[in-house]
């Protein structure tokens, strides 16, 4: 009941929605007495990638799995506090006038309507959710920083532990540290815009040719493809130490502005400078990549890592925890996050599945819970690893609609009514060196597949990264992907022996498992790098021996768990190749008709839907119309 006020009446329930919106990756949340019972993104059901709009699916998806209205709801929280953000904004603007006057005049209507108006906005939206006069809500807006801390912490196995958020930029916080302990929250010190570690990252991922926001997991993919011993990477990470940023010794650091625009322009950098500092051209989405790229790729990667390791070192200082959460979008670095867990400064590091944008629906929510209604919190329960279900936050899978998708295109398939069964049956088609695309269960929430929208394929096969790249997700072929291994065989294949259920972590492929490469391999070209057998898993070992580790666990996904066991029944291999089900630009698939039409677009060899299995070659023609290459463009 709406009216029953939860801080006062202890037998009311306490129900939530949280929300992120109107900048990128907007999502919803529910949580009901502190627990997270569904979460999605909206670009899943609009299917326009990292989307900023009002989540109004995502919100129905959520109030529908739990049977709820929005008049059931007591609270709305939203990710970050608006007003403050506007603030952030002008003074940037009085500060640097009269640069940037284009920019603001453009920009003003845009930020007038969503900074100042946020409340107005979100009971319009959630108008849209269902029909009905809705009820009085009460709106609560915590910090943006907060609500990342709050998305990794309160979620976390920890009674206590430092927290550390990096972005490009909340209302004002770049980075901050926290320390968290039951279920309090407490900022221990930030670092403010302009410095940002997170806009240093994105710069160059703007200057190497991919797209901010989107294409920084591109920039880290690319970094391995440069030569760590070259004199041009070494001068590289030389000339962003004297002239783009000073590092200082607790990771705080100080952008030189002459070389950036994001303060007050329409774009990240200053081209020219760059270029003349530098000596190569910015790159455009579709150029070459070079050598150089690659060496400019590596020399931030390497630059971020130390820095990154400088704030966490920082932040085990002031806290004095064994314990890290970590959150924010530089926390999608999962190399950087291997880097972490090797240093040793924590014993635990905990990241949780979607630590940018989108998290910032469930931490609003659970910053609301914890921190305004006062609610204490209460610890997961081995096995359990968190609060989060795996990450299985998203709509199910139904029978029904898959008969309806195989009826509507007059599809054949086999149906099975055990899951061995099935996990069996396509253990071998996998073996035999097929794709397929696998639908299962709940959909996850974040940005990555595991194993509930994923296509898997053999690890074995050396030709299988190629085809997947070029003739499955239509991306650039220097791209990596990453293996699903059970967990108790991590130790097996991999420098790790611990737990990585988010694919967040990168950490070696066992010495023992590589094959030789000659003496001169790190100076080989990109192509000849991508092209060389570096192990006896190569299409999951990156090209510096490295791998995107998620572990699977029966706990949280047993079907997955029992098909990489029937997979290694047969192959003597407990790890799958697991990448997102989606081709480049578009959003990871939600219901089994976005699953089927990817799969016949592609030259993917089976699908997987629940219990069916659809053969290509038993399914009618696709339609060969191609414009949807054009929808999906490169992210």
């Amino acid at each position: 009941n709406p009216h029953v006020n939860p801080l006062t009446n202890p037998l009311a329930r306490t129900i939530i929605i949280g929300i992120s919106a109107f900048y990128h990756d907007a999502a919803a949340a529910l949580i009901i007495d502190g627990e997270i019972i569904a979460a999605a993104q909206e670009e899943r059901f609009t299917r326009k990638k990292h989307t900023p709009d009002f989540p109004v699916n995502a919100i129905r998806f959520c109030l529908q799995f739990a049977g709820l209205s929005i008049n059931d709801v007591q609270a709305i929280a939203f990710y970050d506090k608006p007003f403050l953000k506007f603030e952030r904004l002008l003074e940037t603007y009085y500060t640097h006038a009269p640069k940037g006057l284009r920019s603001f005049i453009t920009s003003m209507p845009v930020w007038m309507k969503e900074k100042l108006f946020t409340e107005k906005l979100l009971k319009d939206g959630l108008k849209e959710v269902e029909d009905g006069k809705l009820k009085s809500l009460t709106f609560l807006f915590p910090e943006h920083h907060l609500s990342h801390a709050a998305s990794v912490f309160y979620v976390s196995p920890f009674q206590e532990a430092a927290i550390v958020t990096i972005d490009g930029v909340g209302e004002w916080a770049t980075v901050s540290i926290c320390y968290g302990q039951g279920k309090d929250i407490k900022v221990l010190q930030e670092m403010r815009f302009p410095d940002s570690v997170g806009m240093l990252y994105s710069a160059f991922t703007y200057f190497l040719g991919f797209r901010v926001n989107s294409g920084e997991y591109k920039l880290m993919g690319l970094a391995p493809y440069g030569n760590p011993g070259a004199e041009q990477t070494a001068h590289f990470k030389e000339l962003i130490n004297t002239h783009i940023v000073k590092v200082f010794p607790d990771g705080s650091v100080q952008l030189n502005q002459e070389y950036f625009t994001y303060a007050t322009g329409l774009r990240m950098i200053n081209d020219k400078k760059w270029e003349a500092l530098f000596g190569i051209a910015c790159r455009k989405a579709d150029d070459e990549l070079k050598q150089s790229h690659c060496n400019m790729a590596l020399a931030i990667q390497q630059f971020t890592e130390e820095i990154v390791l400088k704030i966490c070192a920082h932040a085990k200082a002031l806290t004095g925890s064994e314990n890290l959460c970590l959150s924010g979008g530089v926390a999608l670095n999962c190399v950087c996050n291997g880097k972490i867990e090797e240093s040793g400064l924590f014993k635990e590091i905990y990241i949780a599945p979607a630590p940018g944008d989108a998290g910032g629906a469930p931490g609003a929510a659970l910053a609301a819970y914890h921190i305004y209604f006062g609610k204490e919190r209460v610890l997961p329960i081995a096995p359990a690893m968190d609060a989060l279900k795996g990450s299985y936050l998203g709509p199910d899978i139904y029978e029904q609609d898959v008969r309806a998708v195989a009826l509507k295109y007059n599809a054949h398939f086999t149906h099975y009514t055990n899951k061995v069964a099935l996990c069996q049956a396509v253990a071998g088609l996998l073996s035999q060196g097929n794709i397929v695309g696998w639908v299962q269960g709940r959909m996850e929430f974040g940005p990555r597949a595991l194993g509930g929208r994923s296509i898997l394929a053999d690890p074995r096969n050396e030709e299988m990264q190629k085809k997947l790249n070029l003739k499955i997700k239509y991306r650039e072929s220097f791209r990596p992907f990453a293996p699903s291994v059970l967990d108790t065989d991590v130790a097996e294949y991999f420098n790790f022996n611990g737990k990585s259920p988010y694919m967040l972590l990168v950490h070696p492929v066992k010495k023992e498992r590589r094959l030789p490469v000659p003496a001169d391999y790190a100076e080989f070209n990109l192509r000849d790098k991508l092209y060389y057998k570096r192990s006896d898993l190569p299409a999951i070992t990156h090209v510096d021996f490295s791998a995107r580790i998620q572990t699977v666990h029966r706990e949280t996904n047993p079907v997955y768990y029992e098909l990489i066991q029937q997979f290694k029944a047969l192959t003597g291999i407990g790890v799958l190749v697991n990448t997102s089900f989606n081709v480049r630009g578009e959003p990871i698939v939600c219901t089994a008709a976005d699953a089927y039409r990817c799969f016949m677009r592609t030259e993917m060899d089976y699908l997987v839907l629940g219990n069916f299995v659809f053969k290509k070659g038993d399914c009618p023609e696709w339609d060969k119309d191609e414009k949807w290459k054009e929808e999906f463009v490169l992210d």
